[in-house]
């Protein structure tokens, strides 16, 4: 692989997103996010969808916005996936391996996932048959805009490269290094089929005291801004959004406290905590709100609201941008109210959600990677054991991530004076459809923390 980053004579443009190339990554000129992309999508075998046309813009901040189309260009611009360490490991397979043309067929395999099926290992684990954890809009992110966590992927399947049984029992009952050592039970979803009843089984030991830091860190107390307000009073647009502010402070507060108490806040820099808070915080901060909050702002907040109401004049200049919001902010209320998460399943959702290695401006994204998977498949674990009935509970859990990521690089183009109008309606359709199709509680998370 061919670099020039040092020479600024020869400024190339990146052939995928425009943006500044670092060099010859596998055949074509591109930048390090790209080569980054392209190497965890055929590594890791990802399965991707397009919400819209397959023809998404790719530039240096829309790149993020869909997974597919990005990947699609890298291979139509010819990015060589033979070009790739089978190990994964950095720098390309042959070096002499330039760009490739390959027919729509072979591209519609990959991007399909059938090239990826037949090539598969004896040893491989994945997601219960279920083929795509991406949501319907893949979200993304650059800086303060919100970006699909490469995570969020769809087929999850690992290469083992033929172990025999005798290996993965020793693999699995020996320690490992500090790195790999928390990644629990490479090998177990190998013999799971989808149309086998799911089987009682234990928590991976590993699994527990990771679930249990990631809890811990989390306050759970209620909120403290106050949202009471007295009988026949009339709340002013200005009003409401002062409140929000105060409500924003609180919940952003929390969240860097949250960062904190993480149990490996010592394994990154500070400049790299800060980098992830600066592009998540709005991510993070709707997330807690739709789960461990959402008594208190589908409740309390929403009562607030309710005694706003808004002039013709902002009622008629509502954004599409606005409405946009709404109504996925409505869908994401609903989905969370039928799934009901867990307090574990939600620390673990923030913890994969916040360790987003495709960041712009990181230093240590290696170890991100690891971080991201290790609580992914904490996560798994933990859900397959505690809802053994609900095969496809964990990749619908991981669906929502993207969706909140787009939702809050959506809300960024929101006018600041149309946010009290956007969560009066959100919450009151919201709070209609409970008491129109009540069939449990709020969507507050199950505080049980069982073993």
């Amino acid at each position: 692989m061919d670099t020039w980053e040092d020479d600024p004579a020869d400024q190339r443009t990146c052939l995928i997103c425009g943006d500044r190339a670092t060099g010859l990554h596998y055949g074509i000129i591109s930048c390090e996010g790209c080569k980054g992309f392209f190497k965890r999508s055929i590594c890791n075998k990802r399965v991707y969808r397009c919400s819209r046309d397959k023809n998404c813009e790719m530039s240096r901040k829309q790149r993020n916005r869909c997974q597919y189309c990005r990947l699609l260009k890298c291979l139509q611009m010819g990015m060589n996936r033979k070009a790739i360490r089978e190990d994964g490991m950095p720098g390309g397979r042959n070096k002499s391996i330039g760009p490739v043309q390959i027919t729509e067929e072979e591209i519609e395999r990959i991007m399909s996932g059938q090239e990826f099926k037949e090539d598969a290992p004896e040893h491989t684990w994945g997601n219960n048959g279920d083929s795509d954890h991406s949501s319907p809009s893949n979200g993304a992110s650059e800086g303060n805009q919100p970006s699909p966590a490469s995570t969020l992927s769809s087929n999850r399947s690992v290469e083992m490269n033929g172990y025999t049984a005798a290996l993965r029992d020793q693999y699995i009952n020996t320690s490992m290094s500090t790195h790999y050592q928390l990644l629990p039970h490479l090998f177990s979803y190998a013999a799971q089929s989808g149309l086998l009843a799911p089987q009682p089984r234990s928590l991976y030991p590993q699994s527990h005291p990771l679930v249990l830091q990631l809890v811990a860190a989390e306050d759970l107390a209620p909120l403290a801004t106050p949202m009471l307000i007295e009988d026949g009073y009339k709340v002013t647009q200005v009003e409401l959004f002062a409140l929000l502010c105060r409500l924003a402070d609180e919940l952003l507060f929390r969240q860097i406290s949250w960062i904190k108490k993480l149990p490996f806040f010592c394994e990154l820099s500070i400049e790299d905590y800060t980098c992830l808070l600066s592009s998540t915080w709005q991510e993070l901060i709707l997330l807690s709100c739709l789960t461990i909050y959402s008594a208190q702002i589908f409740g309390d907040l929403a009562d607030v609201t309710a005694k706003y109401t808004p002039s013709d004049d902002e009622l008629q200049g509502f954004s599409e941008d606005g409405m946009e919001v709404m109504e996925r902010l409505i869908y994401l209320f609903r989905k969370f109210h039928q799934l009901k998460i867990s307090n574990e399943e939600y620390a673990c959702m923030k913890a994969i959600n916040f360790l987003n290695q495709d960041i712009r401006g990181l230093s240590n994204t290696s170890q991100l990677e690891q971080l991201n998977k290790r609580y992914w498949y904490v996560c798994q674990d933990y859900t397959e054991y505690k809802y053994p009935h609900q095969p496809k509970r964990f990749p619908e859990i991981m669906m929502c991530l993207p969706e909140i990521r787009c939702i809050a690089g959506k809300l960024v183009n929101v006018p600041l004076e149309q946010l009290p109008l956007l969560f009066k309606a959100v919450l009151h359709s919201c709070k209609s459809s409970l008491t129109s199709y009540r069939t449990g509680p709020l969507p507050c998370v199950n505080t049980s923390t069982g073993n």
